[in-house]
């Protein structure tokens, strides 16, 4: 193994420098599987079919905004070896935590305030969560390392850039056999 070197092995922030992420706004992100790897389907005539690893995927987007108050989904899709989605954190400051059911509320407590999320640690939860249920499934293609490191965000700053971005996830399908990351 080669001795470490700062100015080669050194992780470069892709984040906008001095930025707070966890700000009530709307982000566009990317997420791909390690090496590329196509894993969640295929695509036929235009339309993206899930196999089961990409239903797991979709089960765990769609979880996101009950797993994190003050969170929205919005235009979302998954393709053979990445997804795109665009996550919207609607408040900013303390929200309230997932309200708990009797069995878990010992008391009457009122459920604590926690800190709006960031999104890294949106992304981190989805990640974490759709690698650990497909490292799960029995002998299916099984991979423990699902996701890449990172991730691509990018901010959406105004109404053009939000339709813009959402015509873009819409046509993904369509548009797989000019993808960059499509590896055929």
């Amino acid at each position: 193994m080669a001795k470490f070197d700062p100015n080669l092995h050194h992780r470069r922030s892709i984040r906008l420098k001095g930025y707070d992420y966890s700000l009530a706004g709307a982000y566009f992100v990317t997420i791909v599987t390690h090496q590329r790897e196509c894993l969640f389907g295929e695509v036929v005539n235009g339309k993206m079919v899930l196999n089961e690893p990409g239903r797991i995927v979709q089960k765990w987007w769609d979880d996101i905004p009950a797993h994190f108050p003050g969170v929205e989904t919005g235009a979302f899709v998954i393709m053979p070896n990445h997804v795109h989605g665009i996550i919207v954190i609607t408040c900013r400051g303390a929200v309230p935590a997932p309200k708990l059911d009797d069995s878990q509320n010992r008391g009457g407590e009122t459920p604590p305030l926690r800190k709006t999320p960031t999104l890294g640690q949106i992304v981190a939860y989805f990640k974490y969560k759709s690698t650990k249920e497909i490292n799960g499934l029995d002998g299916a293609g099984v991979v423990t390392k699902l996701w890449q490191r990172n991730y691509y965000e990018r901010i959406i700053r105004n109404e053009r850039e939000m339709d813009a971005i959402w015509r873009y996830i819409d046509a993904n399908p369509v548009n797989w056999a000019e993808d960059s990351e499509n590896p055929l």
